[in-house]
């Protein structure tokens, strides 16, 4: 009998010990990359990877799905990939796009699965944010507000094709969480100034090859505004934005750019930048009513 107990008990010791060992916990400290392509593009001990086209890149290889990884400096010169996983941290959206290209501190279970490293995060610090954040950013006030993109049917639209209006002007993505949780104030806003000259047009980063995903997006959060594809953060960056989504411009009627929002819209915000261009734009409409009013009539001579 006691031979029988001690054979259970050193089972139990062996199993316990088998399970300690196949998933050990660790403190990694890294920069977070989209993939290892685009982390190979360059030699990262000379040149620094989280650039603003680094990032732009970044939202394109997430959005396809592409595993995001920790890039650790490793005993032997190089860099370790280790696949991120989410366990006890609890990530603000669907993927880790947004800290793409930040330095971090992670707590969690290390392992291996086939030839792929993973680390299954417990808990996250961001010890430094991406090069992006630091690279000097354009005032675009007042500047002439550029886009050029392809509808739903594929038919290219451009923003000049609404001068006269006011734009508000939203990028977006399917696989931005954030974004989703927007959409409904974006759409009572397009309700209620719709009938001042105010339209909110979306600028997906997804491109026509996602259009079912975009078409069950719209269908899901009932947009009634217009939605533009394939928008990057090369687009979000000549407007004002960084690389992160979502992000806002409104645009005046004459095409310039009048604020931008990064991060989720705030209603109230949102409201105060459209009526103080509707205040301008009634101003300049009652100043040119009164010069009409008080210019000469013009009265034609006929030569003797």
């Amino acid at each position: 009998m006691k031979r029988f107990l001690l054979g259970i008990a050193l089972t139990a010791v062996l199993f316990c010990s088998a399970v300690a060992q196949s998933s050990d916990v660790a403190r990694l400290e890294g920069q977070v990359v989209c993939c290892e392509d685009c982390w190979a593009k360059a030699d990262r001990k000379i040149t620094p990877y989280g650039t603003r086209a680094d990032l732009e890149q970044a939202a394109q290889c997430v959005g396809k799905g592409d595993p995001t990884l920790l890039a650790v400096a490793n005993s032997e010169g190089g860099f370790t990939m280790y696949q991120l996983e989410a366990r006890k941290f609890k990530r603000p959206g669907k993927n880790w796009l947004e800290f793409v290209g930040k330095r971090l501190e992670v707590t969690g279970s290390i392992g291996k699965r086939q030839k792929t490293n993973y680390v299954k995060v417990d808990t996250l610090t961001v010890l430094a944010e991406a090069i992006a954040a630091s690279e000097p950013e354009v005032n675009v006030i007042g500047q002439q507000a550029e886009l050029v993109l392809k509808d739903l049917s594929g038919v290219e639209q451009n923003l000049s094709g609404y001068r006269g209006r006011i734009i508000v002007l939203n990028f977006w993505a399917t696989y931005c969480v954030p974004c989703r949780k927007e959409m409904p104030d974006l759409a009572a806003i397009q309700n209620q100034y719709a009938s001042l000259g105010v339209q909110v047009i979306g600028a997906a980063a997804d491109t026509l090859e996602d259009k079912q995903k975009v078409m069950q997006f719209i269908r899901d959060t009932r947009l009634n505004f217009p939605v533009w594809l394939g928008a990057s953060a090369g687009d979000m960056q000549r407007v004002g934005l960084g690389s992160t989504l979502p992000g806002t411009v409104v645009i005046g009627r004459d095409g310039k750019i009048v604020a931008t929002i990064k991060g989720v819209i705030k209603p109230a915000e949102l409201k105060k930048h459209i009526e103080s261009v509707l205040a301008v734009s009634d101003k300049d409409a009652k100043q040119d009513t009164i010069a009409v009013a008080k210019a000469p009539a013009k009265v034609s001579s006929v030569p003797s």
